[in-house]
């Protein structure tokens, strides 16, 4: 076990009680990531709470990338480093976080991505930029989509219930290399997330039973 993962060992001890304390979570699906090697994770993204509680449901230890300007935060930006989140500036290029994400899952690590590039203010989930499928075709690893709901409405003070959904691994063997290649992954990728959430929709509307499978 490597130093990011025993971290992640103690959070899931720690934080992870405290997220299912204040966000009673419902997790579905997990399994279906695959337990070692490369892999993407794609997530939708609507509040602050949503990279806790996608690393508390996660079965696999998750690689993040944040903004320069948070890592600069004192206390804040040491906890997610040592959570071995890589830092990309904001502004620069976009290929120093092609870099950071290609090395992430070249190294055989879970890369954690919300492909949106930032939380959506409407409270349904957005169009996924081109980043994901880039990584997945380029490293020829799969991609998990996964979708959060509940998140939108929840406040720290009112523990609305939190749902996530996983889905199956999708590879794209059959698209190129390309831009165009990189945008039909993605949107690809895009319509499962926009599935799952609305899965998780019709769960909540139900009760959230304990146990649910979401669709294939």
């Amino acid at each position: 076990m490597n130093t990011v993962d025993a971290v992640w060992g103690v959070g899931r001890a720690t934080i992870g009680p405290l997220v299912k304390l204040f966000a009673p979570l419902r997790n579905y699906g997990p399994e279906r990531v695959p337990p070692e090697g490369g892999v993407v994770l794609a997530f939708n993204h609507f509040s602050w709470i949503d990279p806790p509680a996608f690393g508390t449901c996660s079965p696999r230890t998750i690689h993040y990338l944040a903004k320069s300007e948070i890592h600069s935060h004192f206390g804040l930006g040491q906890l997610i480093r040592a959570f071995g989140t890589r830092s990309v500036r904001r502004g620069e290029s976009d290929r120093e976080a092609v870099r950071a994400m290609r090395e992430i899952v070249r190294d055989g690590h879970a890369l954690g991505l919300f492909v949106e590039g930032t939380r959506q203010k409407t409270g349904v989930p957005g169009e996924a930029m081109s980043g994901a499928g880039m990584v997945v075709l380029q490293e020829e690893v799969p991609v998990v989509p996964a979708a959060i709901y509940g998140s939108y409405e929840w406040r720290a003070w009112n523990h609305h219930p939190i749902s996530i959904a996983w889905g199956v691994p999708m590879t794209f063997e059959g698209l190129p290399r390309t831009g165009k290649g990189y945008r039909q992954a993605s949107a690809q990728i895009q319509d499962e997330i926009h599935r799952l959430w609305r899965w998780l929709g019709e769960v909540h509307a139900l009760g959230r039973p304990a146990t649910a499978t979401p669709p294939p």
